[in-house]
């Protein structure tokens, strides 16, 4: 099977559509959490997921949105962010966002935002905090988001980890080892690259190819500025940060 696997797309509905367009075609979208939150379009992001067959999980800022997590513990603009997207959202996408469970398995790959320990809001950002996740999950592969920050965590026979950048639309074959993958953000990048980063997964092959595409950031920003979101919010867009 071939899987579209997507990121914290934190309601950037330019950038999902040019995600699905240069994807082309595929046979399952699996969506590591964050539909909503930062961005203008959560209701627009959530009926294009749901269009497709697919696999979601939730992340911090869904929660945050639903009140399942404090939103005293995100930053002001996030918080300003979620409460606008709190109100915006109709009661049928609030409740998709309710019963999306905390990860996934499927096959040879489990799926979590933040970490198979924590799935909800853990940053697996040092090669460190990749090995303590490791016994938390009992599949060969783990997508994860969160970071926005694309990068390959792969541990030895001894459980030793490193990490590795990844190389764009160059497929990587995992059939040997355990790694957890993390194919950054489509709404908003934060590795200084302000084109949408998403990934494509075959199930048989356990091939992994991460793919960069450019989208109309100014198209987002404007819809931004419509709704009075955050500025710093609006313009770290186009720096990819």
């Amino acid at each position: 099977m071939r899987a579209l696997v997507v990121s914290d797309i934190h309601a950037n509905l330019e950038a999902f559509r040019a995600v699905l367009e240069d994807a082309t075609s595929f046979d399952e979208l699996w969506c590591l959490g964050d539909i909503v939150g930062y961005g203008p379009e959560p209701n627009g992001c959530i009926d294009l997921l749901r269009s497709f067959e697919h696999l979601s999980i939730p992340g911090n800022h869904d929660w945050g949105v639903l009140g399942k997590l404090d939103l005293d513990d995100f930053n002001a603009d996030a918080r300003a962010a979620n409460l606008w997207t709190r109100d915006a959202l109709t009661t049928n996408r609030r409740r998709f966002l309710d019963e999306l469970p905390e990860k996934r398995e499927m096959g040879d790959v489990t799926l979590a935002h933040g970490s198979p320990r924590y799935p909800i809001w853990e940053y697996l950002l040092y090669a460190s905090t990749a090995a303590l996740n490791l016994p938390y999950y009992a599949t060969r592969i783990c997508l994860v988001g969160h970071t926005h920050v694309p990068v390959l965590f792969s541990a030895d026979d001894d459980d030793h980890v490193d990490a590795y950048a990844l190389e764009e639309r160059k497929p990587l074959v995992l059939r040997s080892g355990r790694h957890i993958l993390n194919p950054g953000s489509v709404g908003q990048p934060r590795d200084g690259d302000a084109r949408a980063s998403y990934m494509l997964v075959d199930t048989e092959l356990l091939s992994f190819e991460l793919r960069r595409v450019a989208y109309p950031v100014a198209r987002t920003q404007d819809r931004m500025r419509e709704q009075h979101l955050p500025a710093r919010l609006i313009s770290r867009l186009e720096l990819g940060w």
